[in-house]
């Protein structure tokens, strides 16, 4: 596994960054960059179960990941742990490709910087998707910011 790192500094406050991020609207608006259609099931509290939903784009069918909120400090900091896959619309926490993520971690820290906050992530990925992240966060981050921004 490999930890990969995004960064952006967005004209607004904490809050409004961490609200823009994790409201159920929004949220869709911008990780549209990872695939158009993603939502997910669960709220932010520690311990939740969460599940991050989408159109698989090969079969039409729900896909995503299963995974929970390991920390959650308001404005702060919010981790995420992926324990699994869902595929078809079936939650695999134990298959083989499930083992390839479980545990990876996807954190994101909030930084007031000159008036404005600096968004951070790290997240654990699998060598064979390094490419693609490294492709799609830029775009979901320059989405996230307009987004907050334009309000």
């Amino acid at each position: 596994m490999q930890k990969l790192h995004y960064s952006i500094l967005i004209n607004a406050p904490k809050e409004k960054v961490w609200r823009t991020m994790l409201d159920d609207k929004t949220y869709r608006e911008w990780t549209a960059a990872f695939n158009p259609g993603s939502y997910y099931v669960g709220d932010w509290s520690v311990g939740s179960k969460m599940l991050f939903l989408g159109p698989d784009p090969e079969t039409g069918k729900e896909g995503g990941m299963v995974s929970r909120v390991a920390e959650n400090k308001e404005y702060e900091f919010l981790s995420i742990e992926h324990r699994g896959l869902i595929k078809n619309g079936v939650e695999d926490t134990t298959g083989e490709e499930a083992q390839k993520w479980s545990p990876a971690y996807e954190n994101y820290t909030f930084r007031e910087k000159d008036g404005m906050t600096e968004l951070l992530i790290d997240m654990d990925v699998v060598e064979e998707y390094v490419e693609m992240f490294d492709a799609m966060w830029p775009a979901a981050l320059k989405s996230l910011k307009e987004i907050t921004e334009r309000s």
